[in-house]
């Protein structure tokens, strides 16, 4: 569970599949060593296909708070100029935000 750090950007490709991209802010708090109450936020890519990517582009904007379930993908890729860069994503495979779980039990 998360905060969208960007709007949904929905993609076609070439082959007519389409592909949503945003990123999701998850924070951590914790007291550090001198007792102080402190934050950690982590940055996460999302990835969705299909169906679910329109979904997500309709329904969700930056800075809404959303519950992501999907996996883990680490993949490599070589840029360019020949480097090997590696990226680390979330392949959602569905969300929910307050709002949708509230309308829900109506």
């Amino acid at each position: 569970m998360g905060y969208l750090g960007s709007e949904v950007q929905l993609f076609t490709l070439s082959t007519g599949r389409k592909v949503a991209k945003t990123r999701l802010a998850t924070n951590e708090y914790f007291k550090d060593k001198s007792g102080e109450r402190s934050q950690h936020t982590e940055w996460h890519n999302l990835t969705a296909w299909g169906p679910l990517a329109e979904r997500m582009e309709k329904q969700l904007a930056k800075g809404v708070q959303v519950v992501i379930e999907g996996k883990l993908v680490h993949r490599s890729y070589e840029d360019k100029s020949g480097n090997t860069r590696y990226q680390s994503e979330i392949v959602v495979s569905s969300f929910l935000t307050p709002k949708s779980s509230a309308e829900s039990e109506k």
